[in-house]
């Protein structure tokens, strides 16, 4: 993955953060940049004596004058969008102490996670273009800075349903799982919420560290099996993890507030949260360049089945993508998704690229296979 430094952004015209201004400034001029959501209050002098012609500033409080000198000299100037729990214009994605800030002094129910849900459920079907204009600005600002994080990275999906809870042997095992596909040197991504998701989210979080401390992070995470009755009770023991071992290793959720019930996890250094659902769901399958496992789920898992299957039936990504799904049982008693899946495959070049496995510890080498 590419970090956030000013190397990665500033070919592309895309400016982040003060810093990057300061050098772009340096060089000796801001025209034809795109600014997002930087505080420019203290870089007044540096706007006026600065050329801006064809300039875009998107959410960036600056001085009226200044303001006033980069409309004068060609830029787009689109204001702070004020009393929003989110920024439509951000430059990079959240993090888990952004969206849960406030957790342990004001509880969930007043984190921007929570306040955005709520805000998105007044204004859903209001009608107001505003809010839809709002929401479809902040989805693409997400997917431009979750591009600019993944270009050239190895990116393997694991997917699974919400329902499964700490302390079971599937959650177990889905760690496992993440844990195996980041040392491997992975980028794992999920859909960013709970159960089989956030379990592969501490996988790779806990990638560094010896093993045993996924066992003891997992015994912790067990005293708060499910983010119900309390999402707060849920994610607070997430962060107590967090807090006995930092620095843990790099992945990305990619949740959406379509799901209010389904909270992000906390385990995702990276986060790519959505308003629209269709746009994550696509998403977070096209960057899944390096494969996809499919772990026990129910609708919502099997639809990701086959929405991955389809680009790969047709070939219009090129190279199908690898698919592995696990738990046989599961696949062809419980759910028959396997054998459509293999009728699918058959005289395609995607048949080579699909495998069933008993378990969970089998997928990385399945995987692994696949990919050749």
């Amino acid at each position: 993955m590419q970090t956030d430094d000013a190397s990665s952004t500033a070919p592309d015209r895309e400016i982040e953060s003060l810093e990057e201004f300061d050098q772009v400034v340096a060089r000796g001029t801001l025209a034809g940049f795109r600014v997002q959501s930087v505080d420019l209050t203290d870089r007044t002098s540096a706007l006026l004596s600065t050329d801006t012609a064809e300039a875009v500033f998107l959410g960036c409080p600056m001085d009226p004058e200044a303001a006033a000198k980069a409309r004068a000299g060609g830029a787009l100037v689109f204001p702070p969008v004020p009393d929003l729990p989110f920024d439509p214009y951000r430059g990079t994605l959240y993090s888990p102490a952004e969206l849960f800030e406030g957790l342990a002094t004001v509880g969930y129910e007043r984190t921007p996670d929570a306040l955005s849900y709520a805000w998105f459920q007044r204004t859903k079907t209001d009608g107001d273009i505003f809010g839809s204009m709002l929401r479809a600005v902040h989805d693409d600002a997400v997917s431009d800075a979750l591009d600019e994080l993944l270009t050239g990275a190895p990116v393997v999906g694991v997917m699974g349903g919400h329902a499964l809870e700490r302390g079971t042997d599937g959650y177990a095992g889905a760690a496992r799982l993440g844990r195996t596909l980041a040392r491997a040197g992975l980028t794992v991504a999920t859909g960013g919420g709970p159960g089989a998701m956030e379990a592969a989210n501490l996988g790779a979080y806990a990638a560094p560290f010896t093993d045993p401390m996924l066992d003891e992070a997992l015994e912790l995470l067990a005293k708060a099996p499910s983010f119900s009755p309390s999402i707060g009770a849920w994610a607070e023991i997430a962060f107590t993890v967090r807090e006995r071992w930092p620095d843990g290793g790099t992945s990305v959720g990619i949740p959406t507030w379509f799901y209010g019930h389904e909270p992000p996890n906390a385990f995702a250094s990276h986060i790519a949260k959505y308003f629209a659902n269709a746009t994550r769901e696509d998403g977070l399958l096209a960057r899944s360049t390096a494969g996809v496992v499919f772990l026990p789920g129910a609708a919502g898992t099997v639809q990701e089945i086959f929405d991955n299957a389809t680009p790969n039936y047709y070939e219009s990504r090129g190279e199908p993508t690898p698919m592995v799904l696990v738990d046989r049982d599961h696949w062809t008693r419980r759910l028959p998704t396997w054998p459509l899946l293999e009728a699918l495959a058959e005289g395609r070049s995607m048949k080579s690229r699909i495998a069933l496995v008993d378990s969970v510890d089998e997928a990385p080498a399945a995987l692994a296979s696949l990919r050749g």
